[in-house]
């Protein structure tokens, strides 16, 4: 079987494999002879390419998709639009922060919604701009770009968690505008490329009573404040600044909490690659059933694993497999699929993923 682009696809093809859009639903079994009608549903559902049968093309001059899934991510219109979008936006933003914290100016967080929600209305689900997401790991901006990835992870996260659209919108801002207070702290910390000494951890821990500050000034909802000054709290309560414990920390706090630490161990650091997905299920899993609220860090995991369903990734070992079964007992080891063969991750202690492909 070989790899095609969907804009290759011709009727008479006959698809290789079962074909899954990014909420899991089966759009085209295996073994279905392609139409213009079938063709059109894979554009429909932004699938990039699908595996067909080696005798269904025999003759034809098609070459064969090659890419890897994020390549393929990155090269399509949505992406493109998408990482668009969110450049302009994050321009805009980076302005409204700095007239904020420089001149004091006011906050409209309602121009600040809509031009954060127009960068997701490029994705055809939660899914997609999650994996759309997943491919912007290119910036170096410590503050602005991290912010805005965690107001997207958080507006995905509040539809998982099927919060109502209203409070979908407000934990959106809450993500937006979570680490405002580091504007406060002097560049020289907050860009250090070595790990910061005594001093300096105490003085960038102060960036959440900061930005409660400058948020209560300007008289905005509670949740958003609380989400500043608590997004580093812990549900055990060894968090800081307060040291408070999960009964007593605002619920939009614990949300932005669970996706500002994903966003900063998905992104490169001056002294670190990204780490992979899989890798930072594994430290949740084993670190974050005490430390963040056990429903919402449940849901989420889930629905990051979700997102790589059927994807291709590489092992441990420098081979590559297919995510064809989530463990929900152990999500950071799904069923992988090599040929005919299939391995239980979960069984495997000395093997695990090391990137999605």
């Amino acid at each position: 079987m070989r790899r095609i682009r969907t804009s290759e696809l011709v009727p008479g093809m006959i698809t290789a494999e079962d074909v899954f859009n990014y909420n899991g639903q089966l759009i085209l079994p295996k073994g279905l002879t392609l139409t213009d009608k079938a063709i059109t549903r894979l554009e429909f559902y932004s699938i990039l390419s699908v595996r067909v049968k080696d005798s269904s093309i025999t003759g034809m001059n098609i070459e064969e998709d090659t890419r890897t899934h994020a390549e393929r991510i990155r090269e399509s219109e949505e992406f493109k639009k998408f990482h668009e979008s969110f450049d302009e936006n994050l321009a805009s933003f980076k302005d409204s922060i700095n007239d904020i914290v420089d001149m004091n100016a006011n906050i409209d967080t309602d121009a600040m919604l809509t031009n954060t929600l127009a960068i997701l209305s490029e994705a055809t689900s939660s899914y997609h701009a999650f994996d759309m997401l997943h491919n912007m790991r290119q910036y170096d901006d410590l503050t602005f770009a991290h912010s805005m990835n965690v107001a997207l992870i958080c507006n995905i996260f509040a539809q998982w968690l099927k919060w109502p659209e209203k409070e979908q919108n407000l934990l959106t801002l809450c993500g937006l505008l979570h680490d405002v207070g580091k504007l406060k702290i002097p560049d020289t910390i907050i860009k250090k490329p070595d790990r910061l000494t005594d001093d300096e951890y105490k003085v960038i821990k102060t960036h959440t009573v900061e930005g409660f500050h400058i948020l209560k000034s300007k008289n905005i909802n509670t949740h958003i404040m609380n989400a500043a000054l608590m997004h580093h709290e812990k549900c055990d309560g060894t968090g800081y600044p307060l040291g408070i414990q999960a009964d007593k920390i605002d619920r939009y706090a614990k949300a932005v909490a669970i996706a500002d630490v994903y966003d900063a161990m998905t992104s490169a650091r001056i002294y670190r690659g990204p780490l992979c997905p899989f890798r930072v299920i594994e430290i949740f899993e084993a670190e974050g059933l005490q430390k963040y609220d056990p429903e919402y860090i449940l849901i989420f995991l889930e629905n990051i694993v979700n997102t790589y369903l059927h994807n291709d990734v590489l092992l441990s070992n420098k081979e590559t497999a297919t995510i064809v079964f989530i463990n929900k007992q152990q999500l950071s080891k799904p069923v992988v699929k090599q040929g005919d063969k299939f391995i239980d991750l979960s069984k495997e202690l000395d093997l695990h993923i090391d990137a999605i492909l």
